[in-house]
């Protein structure tokens, strides 16, 4: 059985770390890994530390950016050590991992961890579904990398080991790619109708975005979704002709 995750590491800043978590993730089952911009890489210390998992490191891909790293993927979450605001859905690991085995059409998930000494930033997150926070005792909550990797990857181990009831969807859940069309559909419709953030702090787009990566839409659901946005964008410019709308 193919591991259906893909570790993405964002900007990780030592090479020894990377040959660490190519070790763990093979351990585990998982070889796919991409790095987004890493610090420095390929490296001999990356070589080194990934001991008998140089063919997970060999096949790593480099990306500019967390766009490239998930694009074909169809669920996302991100790992924090840290509480964030706007709404988010926490997961431990073990709960992860029984979703992403439990979505049957799931062809592909990912499982973003950030830089070694920040984290990821709150605009990693906007491609989300979900948060995923590793227990650990508060008084000491320091994890390296590889250690958090590894311990995401064994729970999907044991998830696809003895797996989750499977969930049956009609058409595949969308990737990551096609919601971000249907994000720049939904902002350019809300700019027509002038709609905006009353506010003032910019949050609006961030907690649509929450919205819509809470239901796990399925690419049924989105072409419904975007096709309500375009016949609102027709009737909206036909109206602007001023030719007769029925």
């Amino acid at each position: 059985m193919n591991c259906p995750v893909r570790i993405v590491l964002v900007e990780p800043s030592h090479p020894g770390n990377i040959g660490a978590v190519a070790r763990a993730m093979k351990n585990m089952g998982c070889e796919e890994l991409w790095l987004v911009r890493p610090k420095q890489f390929p490296d001999p210390e990356a070589s080194a530390r990934a001991a008998g998992a140089t063919d997970v490191l060999d096949a790593a891909r480099v990306v500019g950016s967390i766009d490239e790293a998930i694009a074909d993927c169809r669920y996302i979450a991100a790992t924090t050590s840290r509480p964030r605001i706007h709404n988010w859905t926490v997961l431990t690991p073990r709960d992860l991992a029984q979703q992403i085995v439990a979505c049957e059409g799931c062809a592909k998930a990912a499982v973003l961890f950030g830089s070694e000494r920040f984290g990821l930033e709150n605009d990693a997150l906007q491609h989300c579904r979900t948060l995923v926070k590793i227990p650990v005792n508060p008084a000491y909550e320091s994890l390296n990398l590889a250690m958090a990797v590894q311990i995401v990857c064994y729970e999907i181990l044991l998830a696809r080991t003895a797996p989750a009831t499977t969930t049956q969807q009609e058409t595949p859940p969308v990737t990551a790619e096609e919601l971000e069309r249907f994000y720049a559909q939904l902002a350019e419709v809300m700019d027509e109708a002038d709609f905006h953030d009353r506010t003032g702090r910019g949050h609006l787009m961030t907690r649509i975005r929450r919205i819509f990566n809470r239901t796990a839409l399925d690419q049924n659901e989105l072409n419904i979704l975007r096709g309500i946005l375009t016949a609102v964008q027709g009737r909206r410019r036909a109206a602007g002709s001023g030719r007769k709308v029925s």
